[in-house]
């Protein structure tokens, strides 16, 4: 397996046990708007390994597990990293670009990176199947769109404390920075690389109409 893999996932476990006990060490690394403009920008990348409970971290630490080897095989390991920790940081400034003004807003979750990961893999291997809850069929693309249109929702509910916005940003790095390495896939998969932009355009539209 990965070993960059087993340390970003133990990394993530470990840093989000610490902050569910310590409540101040949350606090000071979580992506906090007001801190962050005040010159904490480490906190746009420490927020990525913070969750706010066990089913968050569970969550984004399987689609992590299920996706990364994909991403390994065709780019390498190397590259794996490299989304990752762009997709993080993708996700950050995004949420800071549309979260500037609103000084108390806070977030937290490694999301924005495992969406990153997620389309990076689903745009390198359009055809993969998966089990929803080990059961229902679905195809990796339509988890996908979906995942990141519950993210639109979650944006606009506000309610969970989790960083719905950075999903998108991670995905746009992942995206980007996936055709830029193997920019055959423009010509290998036409659709798929067309489907996948669906929830970014749809993100933006609303952006522009003010509904977020």
């Amino acid at each position: 397996m990965n070993t960059f893999l087993i340390a970003i996932i133990l990394a993530n476990v470990l840093f989000s046990y610490k902050g569910f006990n310590d409540y101040s060490f949350f606090r000071k690394y979580e992506f906090h708007v007001g801190s962050i403009r005040s010159g904490q920008q480490i906190r746009m990348l420490t927020s990525g390994f913070l969750h706010a409970d066990l089913g968050h971290l569970a969550f984004n630490m399987i689609t992590l597990y299920f996706f990364a080897p994909v991403v390994s095989a065709y780019l390498g390991d190397l590259m794996f990293v490299i989304i990752y920790f762009a997709s993080l940081v993708f996700g950050s400034l995004l949420t800071l670009a549309i979260h500037k003004n609103e000084y108390n807003y806070r977030a937290i979750g490694a999301s924005g990176a495992v969406t990153g990961i997620l389309y990076s893999a689903i745009l390198l291997q359009p055809d993969m199947m998966l089990g929803i809850f080990f059961i229902i069929p679905m195809p990796a693309y339509v988890f996908g769109i979906l995942y990141l249109l519950y993210s639109i929702y979650g944006m606009k509910a506000k309610n969970d404390g989790i960083g719905h916005t950075a999903h998108f940003g991670g995905a746009i790095g992942g995206y980007l920075i996936t055709l830029l390495v193997y920019p055959d896939l423009l010509i290998l998969h036409p659709l798929m690389v067309s489907l996948l932009t669906i929830p970014i355009v749809f993100l933006f539209i609303l952006i522009k109409m003010k509904k977020l």
